[in-house]
């Protein structure tokens, strides 16, 4: 293998775990009762955050006030993601992710448990992944 080669197999690597990565910290800030002042660090300006059962927000603003909705709908949550599925294509990937994790309700103090899929594009600025658009689409939902 030529030293070319092994640096695109290195770059693809990297990039993946730098994807993986921008799941960790989207899950840790939603985690984190889903902080509106710092979920718009992993998007561009003109990020998509989409979900036929939660709503939909484009751009930091729309995002930033559809956390702060969460905020104030969910007392709790633990965002645990599995079975990562990247595709990185230079600047560009996509991304296959499931969840399952215990949320809490403020209002009503219902407790569910939810089993989601995220479907994500990502997009690399100045070296850094980003969200492009992320899709959330609820797959089932039980009491706990």
């Amino acid at each position: 293998m030529d030293m070319a080669e092994l640096a695109k197999r290195i770059t693809r690597l990297e990039d993946i775990e730098a994807i993986k990565q921008l799941k960790v910290r989207y899950s840790h800030i939603c985690d984190d009762m889903h902080n509106p002042d710092t979920i718009c660090s992993v998007f561009v300006e003109d990020g998509i955050w989409e979900s036929p059962d939660f709503g939909q927000a484009k751009g930091h603003a729309e995002i930033r006030e559809l956390f702060r909705n969460f905020q104030k709908m969910f007392d709790f949550s633990q965002h645990n993601m599995m079975n990562p599925l990247i595709e990185v294509n230079g600047n560009r990937a996509t991304g296959t992710w499931y969840i399952g994790g215990p949320w809490d309700y403020t209002e009503t103090g219902e407790k569910k448990w939810f089993w989601l899929r995220y479907d994500d594009d990502y997009v690399k600025v100045d070296g850094e992944w980003k969200y492009q658009h992320l899709r959330v689409k609820m797959r089932r939902v039980e009491d706990r």
